[in-house]
């Protein structure tokens, strides 16, 4: 699976910006598609999930704040990330992932949120 993330920029604190994530390639062997990022100094942390059946999960940071859906004709992943903090500021990474295993990551899009 090839993964093409982009959609990255700066913001102001407060801030939207949504994030996409295009997949191609062996799409049918996807389970999950995830969403991470990775801050200067950090270990990259998952931010959200979304399943083939629609459920979603979100780290406890952007609940609330943070919205990821999938768009199955476009084969596209997208994260909505609305009221922005400085906190946010990383690359964030798309995953797409079979049951148990890594299928293949997107190349990271830097976020900038500046306070």
């Amino acid at each position: 699976v090839q993964l093409q993330a982009f959609g990255g920029g700066l913001v102001r604190a407060g801030g939207t910006l949504r994030l996409s994530c295009a997949a191609s390639g062996s799409i049918s062997s996807i389970n999950t598609m995830n969403w991470y990022r990775q801050a200067p100094g950090k270990q990259r942390e998952l931010v959200a999930t979304i399943s083939n059946g629609g459920s979603a999960n979100y780290a406890d940071s952007v609940k609330g704040r943070f919205t990821i859906s999938r768009d199955r004709a476009k084969n596209t992943v997208y994260l909505q990330m609305n009221s922005l903090k400085p906190e946010d500021t990383a690359v964030y990474y798309c995953k797409a992932a079979g049951i148990g295993y890594a299928l293949g990551w997107g190349q990271g899009t830097l976020v900038t949120v500046s306070s």
